[in-house]
């Protein structure tokens, strides 16, 4: 996939849209920016770029470029590509390096969110899981737990853990870095979209398994989605409201999807916020913003509208 432009609007920039990465979720990336180039082509002049190395494509021009990353995972989603952006002077859609780098640590951001009054699953941080006292960590969370990498996405290195035996036989198996160990919350899994600074509809995530990781999340048919959930007007507003504060507390800006689970018992519990969620046709962002009736063509241009106007706003005070 090489970078090529489409000519026509030229009263416009080129929106670059960079696509794959090196992460875990390169394929899963390469899918969101297809599906962005056919939607945007028909409101902008567009550049689809592929990502393969962890630095500024040297196809972009920041005189001529806006940016819409669709790279997920490390890299792209961690700050790491926005702080080049920014150093070089583009405009760029989403979340800027800072806020990122803050979302893509799934426990700092949890402490943030937490800290502005949202209720989260019980967890730790673990920086060396070998060291890990399994006993010690049943008895401060439960037996039901689930671990994830601290800094990843997509539900890669997603496990689910049940007991000591469990539980000490996995942390010997996980690969070195830093994991989030927390409560597992049984109920109903539930995520909404942001969007200009305002929660979207509410999607319901039903995984055949029981299980929504990489396998559930990517696999045709191994999932349902409802959208809108089927929640009282309650529960769909306190959700939203969460979302938002999330949002502010991450100091996120343009678009995300925030990520929730409803217990049994109906208390809902953020689980983390994503800055570059997927954005094909078919992802949980798309599905949040069809329940307030915005069309994927329709969402694809509010996702480029700030680079534009970020664009315009630098080049009017020169």
């Amino acid at each position: 996939m090489g970078g090529f432009s489409v000519s026509k609007k030229a009263d416009f920039p080129i929106v670059a849209i960079l696509s794959g990465g090196t992460s875990g979720e390169r394929e899963v990336s390469i899918r969101s920016a297809k599906a962005l180039f056919k939607a945007l082509e028909e409101f902008y002049p567009v550049d689809l770029i592929d990502v393969t190395v962890d630095a500024l494509p040297r196809e972009l021009d920041s005189e001529r470029h806006v940016v819409l990353s669709a790279l997920h995972g490390t890299f792209g989603e961690d700050g790491g590509m926005q702080k080049l952006l920014e150093d070089a002077g583009f405009s760029y859609s989403g979340s800027d390096s800072e806020s990122s780098r803050l979302c893509m640590d799934k426990t700092a951001a949890k402490e943030l969110v937490a800290a502005a009054g949202v209720r989260s699953p019980a967890g730790r941080l673990l920086d060396n899981s070998a060291t890990a006292d399994p006993a010690a960590l049943i008895s401060e969370l439960g037996a039901s737990l689930i671990l994830k990498p601290n800094n990843e996405g997509s539900s890669i290195g997603l496990h689910f853990v049940e007991g000591v035996e469990e539980l000490e036989r996995k942390l010997k198996e996980l690969p070195a870095g830093e994991w989030m160990i927390e409560q597992r919350v049984y109920g109903r899994e539930l995520t909404v979209g942001i969007l200009e600074n305002r929660a979207l509809g509410v999607v319901e995530i039903v995984p055949r398994s029981g299980r929504f990781d990489y396998e559930s999340k990517y696999t045709a048919g191994m999932t349902e989605y409802h959208w809108p959930a089927k929640l009282t007007d309650q529960q769909t507003a306190e959700i939203r409201q969460m979302a938002e504060i999330a949002f502010r507390a991450c100091g996120c800006r343009d678009f995300a999807r925030a990520d929730f689970m409803m217990s049994d018992r109906g208390e809902i519990f953020f689980l983390e916020i994503n800055t570059l969620p997927g954005l094909t046709e078919t992802s949980l962002l798309p599905k949040s913003a069809l329940c307030e009736k915005i069309d994927f063509p329709a969402l694809a241009k509010k996702l480029a509208e700030p680079a534009v106007k970020r664009f315009a706003e630098l080049h009017l005070t020169r």
